[in-house]
């Protein structure tokens, strides 16, 4: 059975950097998804990562301030968020497998996490 649990979020101010983990089966996949739903909105895709920088899409809200990384021997996918904005504040989710356009439509992967909420507040 496929599990997903994403932990790491918090309160933080902006301009803070925050790391969310997504553990579980998350690594038996070779790519893995990381989007955000803000209070009030339609979930929103942000980045697809195969595990490498030249491996992964970036939407552009969060290109040049977010970036993820895999940790096999922990059976984590990490995202690090840095230069966060109020706007940033939502509940964010990993999700397996994923692509480019899947994850512009956030349609297409096939498990979810149940989130983690990052307030992104002064």
């Amino acid at each position: 059975q496929v599990q997903l649990v994403e932990s790491g979020g918090a309160l933080v101010q902006p301009g803070g950097s925050l790391r969310l983990s997504c553990a579980g089966s998350s690594t038996d996949y070779s790519t893995v998804g990381w989007f955000r739903q803000a209070p009030g909105k339609e979930r929103e895709g942000l980045l697809c990562t195969g595990g490498t920088a030249e491996s992964t899409f970036y939407g552009d809200s969060v290109k040049g301030r977010f970036t993820s990384s895999r940790d096999s021997a922990n059976n984590a996918v990490y995202l690090q968020m840095d230069s966060l904005k109020p706007e940033d504040t939502g509940v964010y989710y990993c999700a397996v497998p994923c692509n480019s356009w899947w994850v512009r439509h956030v349609e297409g992967m096939d498990y979810w996490g149940k989130g983690t909420t990052v307030i992104v507040s002064s």
